[in-house]
C-alpha cells in the first residue's frame, strides 16, 4: 500500500498503543488543547482587563494574538514534523505551552499577558494540528474517519465546556487560576501521550528545506483530493467560529440571556455535535464519504438558511435554536468526514497535509468571526448571512467535486 500507514496491530507490538480507546482519548486532549486556552477565558475577560487596568476591547487582543501565532505555527510544525517525527515536535509543544500558561498567569500587564499567550500559541499549534497527523498515521479509511468523528467531537466539547469551567474558576479563584488549570491540563496530557503514544511516523520521512516544504504545500493546493475537502471544512469551520463569536451578542445583548444561560446554550451545543458525530461514523461505511458529506452540507445549509429567515420574519429563541441544531447536525458530519478525505491519500506527508488543514481553518475562523461581527449590528442577521453565504459555498465547492469524479 502506497501510504503505508501503520496499523494498530504493528503499533501495539511496538509497545506503543495499548489500545484504540486510549489513542483516541490522547488525540482528543492534543486537539482540545487550543480550543480549551481560547474559550476559558471568555467569561473573565472584564475581570483580566480591571486587574491589569485596561479596557476590555483591548484584553481581547490577548484571543487574536493566540489565534493568529496559532494559524501560522502549524505550517511551520507539520513539516518539522514529517522530517523528525511526531514525538519531540508534541512534547516540544506541550513544554512551550505549559510555559506560556505560567507566564501568564503570572502576567502583571497587557504585554506581559500578550507575551505570554504569543508564547502558548506556539506550543499549541503543534499539539493540535499533530493531532490530525497521528490520526492518519494510525488508521485510514472508515477507521480514520471514526477516529476523526471522535476527536471532533472532543473539540467541540472544549469549546462548549470551557466557558462554564472558566467562569466557575474565575468565580471561585480568580481569572489566573485558569491558566493554572489548562498548564496542569497540558502536563498530564503530555505524560498520557508519551505513555500511550509516542512516536508514530514510522514511514519514509520528508525532507526538511524551504523548497521542498513549498512544493509539499503547492503539490497539495493543486491537488483536487486534498484541495476540495479541505476547501470544504474551512468554510464549514469559518461559519461555526461565526456562530460562537456571534453567540453572546445574539442572546444576551438581543435576547436578554445571563451569562449563565449562555454558558448552558455553549454546553448544549455540544450534545448535537457528539451526536452528529456519532451520525457520521455510521454514515460513512454505509453510504460513503461523498454521499454522507453531500448529506451533511445541505443540512448545514438548511440551518444556516432558517437563522437567516428567523432573523428577519421572528427574531425568537426558540426557532433560532431549531436552525443552529440543524446546521450544527450538518456541520458535526462535515468536519470530520472532510478532514479524513482531504488526509486519506497523502500519508507520506500527513504533517504538512494536516498542517495546511488547520492553517486554513483557523483562517477561516477568523474571516467568519470578522464578517460576523462587521456585517450588520443586528447580531442574529450578521450571523445567518455569514452561515449561508459560507455553507452554500461550501456546498458549491463540494459538487465540483461529485461532478469531477
Amino acid at each position: 500500500m502506497a501510504d503505508q500507514t501503520i496499523s494498530t496491530i504493528d503499533a501495539a507490538r511496538l509497545g506503543q498503543v495499548p489500545s484504540t480507546a486510549a489513542q483516541i482519548a490522547v488525540l482528543a486532549a492534543l486537539a482540545a488543547t487550543g480550543t480549551l486556552a481560547t474559550n476559558i477565558l471568555l467569561p473573565s475577560l472584564p475581570e483580566m482587563a480591571a486587574s491589569l487596568q485596561v479596557s476590555s476591547a483591548a484584553v481581547t487582543s490577548a484571543i487574536t494574538v493566540f489565534l493568529a501565532v496559532f494559524a501560522l505555527g502549524q505550517l511551520v510544525v507539520g513539516p518539522i514534523s514529517d522530517r523528525y517525527g511526531r514525538r519531540w515536535p508534541v512534547l516540544t509543544g506541550f513544554a512551550v505551552f505549559c510555559a506560556g500558561s505560567i507566564w501568564c498567569g503570572l502576567a502583571q500587564d497587557l504585554p506581559g499577558l500578550l507575551t505570554g499567550r504569543i508564547i502558548q500559541g506556539a506550543g499549541a499549534c503543534a499539539t493540535s494540528v499533530l493531532s490530525r497527523a497521528i490520526a492518519r498515521d494510525l488508521f485510514s479509511g472508515a477507521a480514520l474517519a471514526r477516529a476523526m468523528a471522535l476527536i471532533m467531537i472532543a473539540m467541540a466539547a472544549s469549546p462548549g465546556f470551557s466557558p462554564l469551567l472558566g467562569g466557575a474558576l474565575d468565580h471561585y479563584l480568580g481569572w489566573r487560576s485558569e491558566f493554572a488549570f489548562i498548564g496542569i491540563f497540558a502536563a498530564v496530557a503530555a505524560i498520557a501521550y508519551e505513555s500511550v503514544l509516542g512516536e508514530t511516523h514510522l514511514t519514509t520521512r520528508t525532507p526538511l528545506n524551504p523548497r521542498a516544504i513549498a512544493k509539499n504545500y503547492l503539490g497539495l493546493i493543486v491537488d483536487r483530493r486534498f484541495l476540495i475537502p479541505a476547501a470544504t471544512v474551512s468554510l464549514i469551520m469559518g461559519a461555526l467560529f461565526a456562530m460562537f463569536s456571534a453567540a453572546p451578542r445574539v442572546l444576551i445583548e438581543g435576547l436578554q440571556f445571563t451569562p449563565i444561560q449562555l454558558g448552558l446554550f455553549f454546553a448544549g451545543t455540544v450534545m448535537i455535535v457528539f451526536s452528529a458525530g456519532i451520525l457520521a461514523t455510521r454514515l460513512a461505511p454505509r453510504f460513503g464519504l461523498d454521499r454522507s458529506i453531500k448529506g451533511g452540507l445541505w443540512a448545514a445549509a438548511t440551518g444556516s438558511i432558517a437563522i437567516a429567515a428567523v432573523s428577519i420574519f421572528h427574531p425568537t429563541f426558540v426557532p433560532f435554536l431549531a436552525g443552529v441544531c440543524v446546521f450544527l447536525l450538518g456541520m458535526g458530519i462535515v468536519n470530520p468526514l472532510g478532514t479524513a478525505q482531504a488526509l486519506s491519500p497523502f500519508g507520506d506527508k500527513a504533517g504538512a497535509a494536516s498542517a495546511l488543514l488547520g492553517f486554513w481553518q483557523m483562517m477561516g475562523a477568523a474571516i467568519g468571526v470578522w464578517l460576523a461581527a462587521t456585517i450588520s449590528h443586528q447580531a442574529m442577521f450578521a450571523l445567518g448571512i455569514v452561515l449561508t453565504l459560507a455553507s452554500l459555498a461550501a456546498l458549491g465547492i463540494y459538487t465540483r467535486r461529485a461532478k469531477a469524479d
